[in-house]
């Protein structure tokens, strides 16, 4: 199997200035190749990467769940690859394995580090969105966070998002009532028809507040992906005893000064929660959520939509697509030929 003598990777050069990212906030960074490894040692192919919404915020100098990414550093950034080379015990030349590789085209890793169980009958892309992160957030967040009933009114917020669009379907395998938003009516098309929500609405019609007053009612469990004006919302909407799952807040990630909570004193008078989590959290879980996922995907319970951009040097622009709306399910960067060589 081919192997370079130079690594191509993408490194932080400066932080966003309260803003999104742009050609300045990265740069190519070409190093040579160590062809030796280490006892241990794996040298892996990086055929796709996951983009999220998160990657944001790990650019920020600011106390956070996880250290920030440093100036010079590789972006962070989870990923699949392909073994062309290894000193490890377990592995061998042309597995797929699952790592924290950063933005590169080729990388060394310890072997303890990766994940190397793709089972038979499921899409590799898989383990970067439903039975990855994206997919584990939902579930805990829905499940354990926003302890969604049988016949409780959930709304998704971000719904046609590698995370929202899973919440959605977890939600109607529980048995309850879901509401989508979107920023599309094409995204409002997928969700409704795709994805069997009971009804989506475009955040960005001229009439979303009406709307969403008329067929939302007052809710049980808001899962909320984008703070903001829609958090607010769903504040002045909440059933006595409400929960609130605090996800992300994609509205607010470019902003220096996001905007703060109006409606939160519905919190006291309907005895509701709002709380956050952090996936990393339930990590002696993921074993048992990932098979149960992955029994809803073969029985056709939870559909996916992989939304694919090509190439390691465009990744800083297609962070943004994130923040404009601009994908529908999972964002993914295919950075080797061979990625596409198995799909």
């Amino acid at each position: 199997m081919y192997i370079p003598s130079q690594v191509t990777e993408i490194v932080l050069s400066e932080r966003p200035k309260g803003g999104p990212v742009t050609s300045t906030t990265f740069t190519k960074r070409s190093t040579p190749l160590v062809n030796t490894l280490a006892p241990g040692e794996v040298l892996i192919r990086v055929d796709w990467l996951s983009l999220d919404p998160a990657m944001r915020g790990w650019l920020n100098d600011t106390r956070s769940y996880i250290t920030p990414v440093q100036i010079g550093e590789k972006m962070r950034a989870g990923g699949l690859g392909t073994v062309v080379k290894t000193s490890g015990a377990k592995s061998k030349v042309g597995d797929v394995v699952r790592g924290v590789f950063g933005w590169c085209d080729y990388v060394i890793v310890q072997e303890k580090t990766l994940e190397m169980t793709i089972p038979k009958g499921l899409n590799e892309l898989d383990f970067l969105s439903t039975l990855g992160m994206p997919g584990l957030t939902a579930y805990f967040g829905l499940l354990d966070v926003g302890k969604i009933q049988p016949g409780e009114t959930l709304v998704v917020s971000g719904a046609a998002g590698a995370v929202g669009s899973v919440v959605c379907q977890i939600g109607k395998i529980k048995g309850a009532r879901v509401i989508a938003l979107a920023g599309s009516d094409d995204k409002v098309t997928w969700l409704e028809n795709e994805l069997g929500v009971d009804k989506g609405l475009n955040y960005k019609s001229p009439t979303f507040v009406a709307d969403f007053k008329k067929h939302v009612g007052y809710l049980d469990v808001y899962f909320d992906n984008v703070g903001g004006t829609t958090l607010d919302l769903c504040l002045g909407r909440l059933k006595q005893g409400a929960r609130i799952a605090l996800c992300g807040a994609i509205s607010a990630y470019n902003e220096a000064k996001p905007r703060g909570l109006q409606g939160y004193l519905n919190l006291i008078s309907q005895r509701a929660k709002i709380e956050g989590f952090i996936v990393f959290d339930y990590a002696d879980r993921y074993d048992s959520a990932i098979q149960e996922m992955a029994r809803w995907i073969d029985e056709g319970k939870l559909k996916r939509k992989f939304h694919i951009v090509e190439g390691l040097e465009k990744c800083p622009e297609y962070m943004n697509i994130l923040f404009s709306g601009g994908n529908t399910g999972k964002l993914y960067a295919s950075v080797s030929s061979g990625s596409f060589d198995r799909q």
